[in-house]
C-alpha cells in the first residue's frame, strides 16, 4: 500500500493540473471569443489585408509564420484594399509568391481588391472575388500638392538650396515644369511595366494582353472573371473550401487567425498619425485606386 501511495498522489497532481489547464482555456475562450490553437490537425490559416497598404511588415509575419506551421496546410488571404504603397505592396506580392511555392494560397476578394490589393493577389494560387467586388485598376499615381498660392497669403517664403535642378522634383513650394513631369512619367511608366509584369506572370497570361488591361480602369468582379484577372466567383467561405480542396483537407477546416499585436497607445497613434500624413501629403508612387 505505502508503495501505491506516492503513484496515487502523482496521478492525482497531474490529473488536478490537467483540470486548471483546461478551465485557463475555458476562461480564455470566454473572454476572447477565440479559441487556442494547437499544433494538430488540418488548418487553414487567415490573413487578412484590410484598408491602405502602407506597411508590409505585420503581414508577412504572418504569411512566414503560417508558411512554416507544418499543421497550417493552405493560407487564405482577405483582401479588402485600394492597395497603397507601392514599395510594401511588391513586399507583400513576393512574400504570397514564396509561399505559393509551398503551399497553397487562396486570394478572397472582399468589397475592394484594387490596383496594390490587386497586385498582392496576382501571384496566389487561385483568386476568388464576389460578383461586385471593385477590382483592377492596374496601374500607378503619383499627386502632389502645390501650395504656393497659400504661402503667399499668409507671408511666407521658402529658399531652397540644391545640388541638381531636380533635386527637389515634386516639391510643393515651387511649380512642376516640363523637365520634372517628363521624368516622373518615365519613373511612372517604369513602375507600370513592372506592375504589368507582376500580373502575366502570376495569372500565367501573355503580357500584351496584362498591358490592355492595364489603363487604370476598375472591374467587377464578374468582369474580372471573364478578362481572365480571377478564377472563381463566391465569398469567404467559398474560398476556404477552395483552399481545402486544394490542399487535400478532408471535412470542416479549422481556421486560425494571426496573432494581434498590441503596440504601445502612444506608439500606435504616432504611427497611424505619422502614417495618414504620409498617405495624403507626400503620397509618393502608389499602386492605389483614389475611388475610395
Amino acid at each position: 500500500m505505502n508503495k501505491k501511495r506516492p503513484f496515487l498522489m502523482a496521478l492525482a497532481t497531474f490529473g488536478a493540473i490537467f483540470i486548471v489547464f483546461f478551465i485557463l482555456i475555458l476562461v480564455f475562450t470566454h473572454l476572447t471569443g477565440r479559441s487556442i490553437p494547437f499544433p494538430s490537425g488540418d488548418r487553414i490559416g487567415v490573413v487578412q489585408v484590410l484598408g491602405p497598404i502602407v506597411s508590409s511588415d505585420k503581414l508577412n509575419r504572418d504569411l512566414i509564420r503560417f508558411r512554416e506551421d507544418p499543421s497550417i496546410k493552405a493560407i487564405v488571404l482577405r483582401v479588402d484594399s485600394p492597395g497603397g504603397g507601392v514599395g510594401p505592396s511588391q513586399e507583400i506580392h513576393d512574400e504570397v509568391a514564396k509561399t505559393v511555392k509551398e503551399k497553397p494560397v487562396v486570394v478572397s476578394m472582399a468589397s475592394v481588391a484594387a490596383s496594390g490589393g490587386y497586385y498582392i493577389a496576382a501571384p496566389a494560387s487561385s483568386i476568388v472575388a464576389n460578383p461586385g467586388s471593385i477590382t483592377g485598376s492596374i496601374g500607378v499615381i503619383m499627386e502632389f500638392t502645390n501650395i504656393e498660392d497659400l504661402l503667399d497669403k499668409v507671408g511666407l517664403k521658402t529658399n531652397v538650396i540644391k545640388s541638381g535642378p531636380h533635386k527637389d522634383i515634386g516639391s510643393p513650394v515651387r511649380p512642376m515644369d516640363e523637365s520634372d513631369r517628363v521624368i516622373l512619367q518615365n519613373l511612372i511608366q517604369d513602375v507600370h511595366n513592372q506592375f504589368i509584369d507582376a500580373v502575366a506572370e502570376g495569372r500565367d497570361m501573355e503580357r500584351t494582353v496584362a498591358a490592355q488591361l492595364a489603363d487604370g480602369r476598375i472591374y467587377t468582379g464578374k468582369q474580372a472573371l471573364d478578362l481572365g484577372l480571377i478564377d472563381r466567383l463566391g465569398n469567404l467561405q467559398v474560398a476556404v473550401d477552395l483552399a481545402a480542396e486544394l490542399s487535400g483537407v478532408e471535412g470542416e477546416p479549422q481556421l486560425v487567425y494571426p496573432e494581434k499585436e498590441k503596440p504601445r497607445l502612444v506608439e500606435f497613434l504616432i504611427q497611424e498619425t505619422m502614417g495618414q500624413l504620409r498617405q495624403e501629403i507626400f503620397p509618393g508612387l502608389q499602386y492605389r485606386w483614389n475611388g475610395l
